[in-house]
């Protein structure tokens, strides 16, 4: 099951991690905040159906058709965690590549939008502030490697939990 787990996770982070770079390296500021997040979602969703596959090759494969359900889900977590590690790496090696400041970018756009609002004042001087230490925070890789990796992660266990639920059914998808 191991081998499940490097193989597909492997191929689900590069999957994501590559299309992730590519973006990173040609998109910029406001083009990034407005189209990266569906974009990355659907190339995570994409490249997350390695969980499913992985899944139902190793029923079909190795286990001559019935797969239980917790079995397969933490085939699909497994998957999901080392394609979350790679999505991770992909991430830092394009900003640094590139010199993203995706901090700086984020803050800027979010502070134009409370201002779009209509927010002014002491209110809008405290999200400011807010932004500021988000800036400080995100500087350090031990606040944001968790948070890119919670990027990806839940998304892998949604589809983790579907494929155990659909493949743990010997009817659904047989072995032919």
């Amino acid at each position: 099951m191991l081998r499940y787990i490097l193989i597909y996770g492997l191929i689900a982070g590069i999957v994501v991690g590559v299309p992730l770079s590519v973006l990173t390296l040609s998109m910029s500021g406001q083009a990034m905040m407005h189209y990266g997040m569906l974009v990355g979602y659907l190339m995570m969703l994409i490249a997350l159906s390695a969980v499913f596959l992985a899944i139902k090759r190793r029923r079909d494969v190795d286990l001559g058709g019935v797969i239980r359900f917790w079995p397969a889900l933490g085939l699909g977590l497994g998957i999901s965690f080392v394609a979350g590690v790679v999505y991770v790496f992909a991430w830092e090696v394009s900003c640094a590549i590139a010199h993203v400041d995706f901090a700086a970018s984020y803050a800027r756009a979010m502070v134009a939008q409370q201002e779009a609002r209509g927010v002014s004042g002491a209110a809008l001087a405290q999200f400011k502030a807010e932004m500021e230490q988000f800036k400080v925070q995100y500087a350090n890789p031990f606040y944001r490697w968790p948070m890119t990796f919670a990027e990806i992660f839940p998304v892998g266990v949604i589809v983790s939990l579907v494929s155990a639920g659909l493949l743990r059914n010997t009817r659904f998808m047989p072995a032919r």
